[in-house]
């Protein structure tokens, strides 16, 4: 008998329909022999609608008052799928976050796990009923319900099948699998038979919406196999494993996009030891996320640095440094905006010297500004024109043979 966690995100369960459904494929694993424990987010635009709710109320809601509304929607999820379940002739049993013993830092609005109890829903399992837990959410030792931000369902299951040692955790969603990028916007993406945690990782971290980054993080320290598959077609997913099978001509395995980037520059920064541990330390106190930085010294002497953020924090991060301009002694904040992040991912960058040149010259034959650059052992990633985003994406599918129509040759 094997341990399956199965998660269905929004989309999976938007309609009684879908939820039906989600049925049929938890009851078809437990027929197999397998007990289940099934992860659900809120139904479609249950949160969206939510959120709009609180605006109708006040434009400045507390997080500890959202996360008690937000937690809602997965809780509507959750008792309509266990009465799906029960109307199939299924014994299951519905449970909140507080309840499948999820315990997270008092953190609202983006809580870490930090333990789970899991007695109860082993008790539920050895009953022989199947266990249907909230996703996105969890409690505080001091009994706060508390919610685990974007993507939290993800994160949820797989910490659920880390802590129960499951033997696999898949990932049901509206697409069939993890593609060497989105294909909505590239017709021929290649759907990928297998990926590395690694990989899959630094393409999550870097927009690709198909999995979160921190349950990926989960399934890589916890050695979780994922299978990320389609929760309407009955076909094979991508698995997520430590080592997935490569593939010759996929040097770069993936390509991953976000807009809404804004660049800010702090100039004329003392050039000093503490200079950028004083600026980031800031930042970092107050939950701001930056990502690619660059630090220059001028001719006085003087540091500038520069980093891209989501444009949705501008105003919050501009104040906070504005607030202690004095402390951190710079000069003036410039920024840009109108900008977007293009990466591409693939392990097999690693034995090929040469691929950053490749992409830098695709961008340019294009005539695509770069603007910023970062890059590590498996990625590399480079801020241009929002305008140029899809441009680029195109071109670098193209340029590093990713489409689904190019012959794939394995090792």
């Amino acid at each position: 008998m094997a341990l399956i966690v199965q998660k269905f995100g929004g989309t999976s369960v938007g309609t009684p329909e879908k939820i039906r459904n989600a049925a049929r494929r938890i009851i078809q694993a437990a027929n197999e022999g397998n007990q289940v424990i099934a992860v659900v987010s809120a139904m479609g635009k249950t949160t969206d609608d939510l959120v709009k709710l609180a605006g109708e109320i006040t434009s400045k809601p507390s997080k500890r008052e959202m996360d008690m509304l937000l937690t809602t929607g997965e809780q509507i999820t959750i008792s309509l799928l266990a009465m799906a379940l029960e109307e199939a002739g299924h014994p299951a049993e519905s449970l909140t976050g507080w309840q499948a013993g999820i315990q997270t830092e008092s953190l609202h609005g983006n809580a870490r796990i930090l333990d789970i109890d899991t007695k109860r829903i082993e008790t539920l399992l050895n009953e022989g009923k199947i266990a249907v837990v909230a996703g996105f959410q969890g409690w505080t030792a001091s009994q706060r319900i508390t919610t685990l931000g974007r993507g939290g369902s993800d994160t949820t299951a797989v910490a659920i099948a880390a802590a129960l040692r499951a033997d696999k955790c898949e990932i049901y969603t509206d697409v069939t699998g993890v593609f060497t990028t989105d294909p909505r916007v590239v017709k021929h993406a290649r759907k990928l038979a297998a990926i590395s945690y690694d990989e899959m990782l630094e393409l999550a971290n870097l927009g690709a919406g198909v999995l979160h980054p921190r349950a990926v993080e989960f399934a890589k320290n916890y050695g979780v196999k994922l299978e990320v598959r389609s929760s309407m077609e009955e076909e094979r997913g991508t698995i997520v494993e430590e080592e997935a099978e490569m593939e010759n001509n996929l040097v770069v395995r993936g390509l991953a996009f976000e807009g809404n980037v804004t660049k800010i520059t702090i100039e004329n920064l003392p050039n000093g030891l503490n200079t950028l541990s004083s600026v980031f330390s800031l930042l970092a106190d107050n939950n701001i996320n930056v990502d690619i930085i660059i630090q220059s010294v001028n001719k006085q002497e003087k540091t500038n640095i520069s980093f891209s953020i989501d444009s949705a924090i501008f105003d919050e991060t501009v104040q906070l440094l504005e607030q202690n301009k004095g402390q951190l002694g710079f000069g003036q904040i410039l920024h840009e905006d109108g900008l977007a992040k293009v990466s591409i991912v693939g392990s097999g960058m690693i034995s090929n010297p040469g691929v950053a040149a490749q992409m830098f010259k695709a961008l340019s034959d294009q005539n695509i500004m770069i603007k910023m650059v970062s890059t590590s052992e498996i990625k590399v990633s480079t801020v241009v024109g929002q305008q140029d985003m899809i441009n680029a994406i195109e071109t670098l599918h193209d340029v590093f043979e990713l489409d689904a129509r190019v012959p794939v040759q394995h090792a």
